[in-house]
């Protein structure tokens, strides 16, 4: 019984961690630019494909594939688009970085 309670609770931390950590998602299809998101794989990440999830693009006002979103504790903090080339810039990295550090700066 008290391993059951201890995978619960454990099971119960994790999901929370998910809604209120750092989190990237990729909006994208299977025709438009992918990208890894390995380099941040410190964090929440997500690809959502618009075959298989379009109420979520819906719900998100994506208008551009692929789309990378910053998420923190739910709330959206940049959102990178590609635009009609279907490719992010090429910065794209840098400035989704730059947000999670100051992100991070601001929690201590």
């Amino acid at each position: 019984m008290r391993c059951v309670i201890i995978a619960f609770f454990l099971t119960c931390v994790s999901f929370a961690q998910v809604k209120d950590g750092i989190s990237i998602v990729q909006y994208t299809a299977n025709f438009a630019q992918q990208v890894e998101l390995k380099d941040f794989r410190d964090y929440n990440t997500e690809t959502f494909y618009i075959s298989e999830s379009g109420k979520v693009f819906d719900k998100e006002k994506i208008k551009y594939l692929p789309t990378v979103v910053l998420y923190s504790d739910g709330e959206e903090i940049i959102k990178i688009e590609s635009g009609i080339s279907l490719k992010l810039p090429e910065n794209w990295k840098e400035q989704l970085q730059e947000r999670i550090d100051y992100l991070l700066e601001q929690r201590f």
